[in-house]
């Protein structure tokens, strides 16, 4: 490389160092701004989890206190009092219905009201309802448990085998035994039946005089 080349080559790094320099001084204030906002964030993020979990130990002390409390009464009061937020409220409404025995028209009214709070996710809603169908029992007309579950046995439903047993158990309930026996048995082969309900299943199945197919026998 010749002296003139090499030259040049100098000046022209130059010339790029102080355009560097000038377009750093000129814009360095983004940098910064982004510095600052990754920094930011990160404090309120911390700052956001600390919060969240310490709400969250105050709605599960709250929650674990009330279940130590002996009356009925006292637990719901207890339980009503629990600082709940966004998706606690309802769990505080499950836990409400979890002792109808203690107050039964309330614990159906907190079921009917998660049920169709639209504000609460979608399997909130559908455990709900399902639990509103078996605390209702035969108090609740076939037609309406019927249509409540035909929606939460649908394709995607978080409960939808659960729904799809307690179809089944309607059509018993209607002296349709044997469909009730052949949709008890095409939820055993059901990917998404626990081991649980499985167990459960042959054991209903057999009692109602139904054949287990030999894949399912085990």
């Amino acid at each position: 490389m010749s002296e003139s080349d090499s030259f040049i080559n100098e000046v022209t790094e130059e010339v790029r160092r102080d355009q560097l320099f000038a377009m750093f001084r000129k814009y360095g204030w983004i940098g910064a701004l982004v510095i600052a906002g990754i920094v930011g964030g990160t404090a309120w993020t911390q700052w956001k989890v600390a919060s969240d979990r310490g709400r969250a130990q105050a709605f599960g002390d709250a929650v674990l206190d009330s279940a130590d409390l002996g009356a009925p009464a006292d637990r719901l009061a207890a339980l009503k009092a629990a600082p709940a937020t966004g998706n606690q409220t309802a769990i505080v409404q499950l836990l409400l219905a979890s002792d109808p025995n203690s107050d039964p028209a309330e614990a159906l009214a907190a079921l009917r009201a998660l049920g169709a709070d639209q504000a609460v996710p979608q399997s909130y809603r559908d455990l709900a309802n399902l639990r509103l169908i078996l605390v209702s029992g035969t108090d609740m007309p076939i037609a309406d448990r019927r249509g409540l579950l035909e929606v939460m046995a649908g394709a995607g439903r978080p409960y939808r085998v659960l729904a799809q047993e307690q179809l089944a158990y309607l059509t018993l309930e209607e002296g349709k035994t044997d469909e009730a026996i052949v949709a008890l048995i095409a939820l055993l082969t059901d990917q998404e039946s626990s081991v649980a309900m499985k167990d459960r299943l042959r054991q209903v199945i057999t009692a109602l005089g139904g054949t287990l197919p030999e894949a399912v026998q085990g």
